[in-house]
């Protein structure tokens, strides 16, 4: 399965690169600031509020929600939300380094930011974070808490998302009579993982002092993840389907969704056939477990029927070739790609054997093409970790690596 997979995922990619044509103008990310508009947002800080989830004030000096200003997709400067922690150590001379946590896979409407919904279990890393002495700053993303929808697996917004937080998270400091050090680093999981190798190509941004980079299962190559994840339930009983096409479609609905509000002309009926394109929507108003349950009972309900036969045979998913609309198409191969320039910064990858989200081939692809960039990159895997305990099996190592690239 691995080398059917892994073979899925190498072609794939070389179809969309060649179809798109490869990111080789690498010179255009090596003048002043790396070709990428530095932050010279006024008053990046717009009001902050006590944040009193998750147990985070018992643990934090200053808990808050910090909303920011950021540049946006469209280049334009909006709203952003962001977490603020602050460690109740002993602020050193030069201030607390700051770590930015990249948050997993909620959805695009506003109601899925973690700051509205609760962290859900990574507070437990961020405690750690706090105790070893590192302001934490976790932000919602781009249209996730603040107006409109965000645009989901888009690189540089998500990086933008976490330059400008950092920025104005130093800021906000700065107004309390504390310092924020110059030196951060960026960690996430999963969308997280993604964001955070979107924030080292576009760290520069933020005129500060960058240190490197832990990316947990990161998305990347999702053309080749959405083939590969077709094969690999091809003709299996429709038990088996359901849950791995539901999961598929959800992320399809989101990128769908959070390019609606982009003038970005594509369409649900553009992307899918009329049984999923009736229920993808719902992608703009609930948050992704939601959204991938009722994808999944409109297969369950098909199914069901005695006509059918228990087969998904005639139910109505993707449209033919949705991978070729060009905005479609530029999106998958460009626009959501991390890793298609030099990262000059250490790049940490955490990666499971058994990851079904980020199948192992895919961050395999994506360390080959890095690294063919010049990007240096260590790599840890093990055959046993899914997508789940990849994360939580290694709270004590994610510390220690901060540690370590906070002393290069």
């Amino acid at each position: 399965m691995k080398k059917t997979l892994l073979t899925v995922l190498m072609s794939s990619s070389v179809l969309f690169l060649t179809a798109c044509g490869s990111d080789d103008n690498d010179s255009v990310f090596n003048g002043p600031n790396n070709g990428i508009p530095v932050n010279n947002i006024q008053d990046p800080v717009v009001k902050v509020t006590a944040y009193t989830g998750d147990g985070m004030p018992e643990v934090a000096a200053d808990s808050q929600l910090m909303t920011y200003k950021m540049l946006g997709v469209d280049n334009k400067e909006v709203m952003a939300t962001a977490l603020v922690f602050v460690p109740t150590t002993v602020q050193p001379a030069n201030g607390w380094p700051i770590v930015a946590w990249a948050h997993g896979t909620t959805g695009v409407a506003d109601k899925c930011a973690p700051s509205q919904q609760g962290l859900k279990g990574t507070q437990y890393l961020l405690q750690k974070l706090l105790a070893a002495g590192y302001v934490v700053v976790a932000p919602d993303y781009e249209g996730l808490g603040s107006s409109g929808n965000h645009p989901f697996l888009h690189l540089k917004s998500e990086a933008y998302s976490i330059t400008d937080a950092v920025v104005a998270t130093r800021e906000y400091l700065n107004r309390q009579g504390k310092k924020a050090a110059p030196q951060w680093v960026t960690i996430g999981h999963s969308q997280g993982g993604h964001a955070a190798l979107g924030a080292a190509q576009y760290a520069s941004r933020a005129k500060l002092d960058y240190k490197g980079t832990i990316a947990i299962a990161p998305a990347s190559n999702l053309a080749a993840i959405l083939q590969g994840g077709e094969n690999a339930v091809k003709d299996q009983p429709a038990n088996i389907q359901i849950p791995a096409l539901a999961s598929l479609d959800t992320y399809t609905s989101l990128i769908v969704a959070g390019m609606q509000e982009h003038k970005i002309s594509v369409s649900y009926a553009d992307v899918f056939k009329a049984d999923t394109a009736k229920i993808a929507p719902i992608a703009e108003i609930e948050c992704s477990d939601l959204v991938g349950a009722a994808l999944g009972k409109g297969m369950t309900d098909y199914v069901s029927l005695p006509e059918h036969l228990g087969s998904l045979n005639g139910y109505g998913r993707n449209q033919d070739n949705f991978m070729s609309i060009p905005v479609i198409q530029n999106f998958l191969a460009k626009d959501s790609q991390p890793g298609t320039v030099k990262l000059s910064q250490p790049v940490i990858i955490y990666q499971g054997g058994t990851d079904p989200t980020v199948p192992q081939a895919a961050t395999d692809l994506l360390k080959a093409n890095a690294e063919a960039k010049g990007t240096k990159i260590q790599y840890i895997t093990n055959a046993d970790w899914d997508h789940g305990t990849v994360y939580t099996s290694n709270f004590e190592s994610f510390v220690t690596n901060v540690k370590t690239l906070f002393a290069q």
